[in-house]
């Protein structure tokens, strides 16, 4: 089933783990409020702070199951034991208002996306450097080094994928970033 996009516009965004990709979107939506941000489903269980419909919609994973069996979803995929996709309803409903939607996602979803969606615009996000990349997701702190070289394995293979995408955007300053993102998504800045 393809996705229509006759009214508004779709554009996905991704990009390695650490080059800024939920910097950017905050900029974004806080530039551009008409801009809608696609929530994702998932089958965990919320973290503490989260909330239903602004986070994540939380699902069981029979529901999920359904959804995938009814093509309920653009891209899912399956990590760490639970689920997660891009509900396809609400991302029509906004389209079809006139509403430009954002798609915040990896790039095997984004892969997915391009198969049900080959109108939507894709954007890879890329840092100026791989020792950017590295000493950004470092700088977390948040990471145990072995969770780190396996990010950064991923993101190699990840980078020699950027080729594939509409638009390769540089985030090496948060501002220009975001500039050329509303520029390739045809917003006026």
């Amino acid at each position: 089933m393809k996705l229509s996009t006759d009214l508004g516009r779709l554009t996905v965004i991704t990009g390695p783990s650490g080059v800024g990709k939920g910097s950017l979107v905050k900029e974004l939506l806080r530039s551009q409020p008409q801009v809608w941000l696609s929530v994702s489903a998932t089958t965990r269980s919320p973290r503490e702070g989260e909330k239903e419909g602004r986070d994540y919609f939380f699902l069981q994973k029979e529901r999920f199951l359904e959804l995938v069996a009814a093509k309920g979803f653009l891209e899912w995929a399956e990590f760490a034991g639970n689920s997660y996709g891009t509900p396809r309803k609400p991302v029509e409903d906004h389209l079809s208002k006139g509403q430009p939607v954002l798609l915040e996602i990896e790039l095997e979803g984004a892969r997915q996306v391009r198969k049900n969606s080959p109108n939507a615009f894709q954007i890879f996000l890329a840092p100026p450097s791989f020792d950017e990349l590295e000493r950004r997701i470092r700088g977390r702190g948040t990471d145990s080094e072995e969770a780190i070289h396996k990010r950064l394995t991923r993101a190699r293979e990840e980078l020699n994928a950027k080729n594939e995408f509409d638009a390769v955007i540089i985030n090496d300053d948060l501002q220009l970033a975001c500039y050329q993102v509303q520029k390739t998504m045809g917003l006026n800045v």
